[in-house]
């Protein structure tokens, strides 16, 4: 992707901060570890700030930046050059999808379920203490 390609999926409004990070996600890792290093050597707390960025939005342990997952994120798998690889790792990744998505729902329902217990629990408690308390008051 060329540096107009990639600055130009920024937003007309971008500001410098976002366009400088896209002109170093283009150029990769080691164009913010540079920018890093220059900046502890010119003013300190650039680089203190720019060592936060880059742990705080993960680039320092990906293994590549933004370009690179735009180009093989998982919406853009590469052909292997076998047809038959290729469907079946395609039909692999769908079950997994699908695998995952019915396990989040699980776990929704698991969690629902617990709430309502807990609810349940807390309803039967409180009935339990006003009806001590009322039985309090009658005596």
């Amino acid at each position: 992707m060329t540096s107009a390609t990639y600055t130009a999926a920024l937003p007309a409004n971008a500001g410098w901060f976002s366009r400088a990070e896209a002109w170093l996600d283009q150029r990769g890792k080691f164009a913010w570890i540079a920018a890093t290093v220059l900046g502890f050597i010119f003013f300190w707390p650039v680089g203190l700030a720019l060592l936060f960025y880059m742990f705080w939005s993960k680039k320092m342990f990906s293994t590549s930046c933004r370009k690179a997952f735009k180009t093989t994120g998982f919406g853009h798998l590469k052909s292997s050059g076998n047809s038959a690889f290729d469907s079946y790792k395609a039909d692999t990744l769908r079950r997994l999808e699908e695998e995952q998505e019915n396990f989040e729902a699980f776990l929704k329902r698991l969690r629902d379920a617990k709430d309502k217990a807990e609810f349940d629990q807390f309803m039967d408690d409180r009935a339990a203490r006003a009806k001590a308390t009322n039985a309090d008051a009658d005596a």
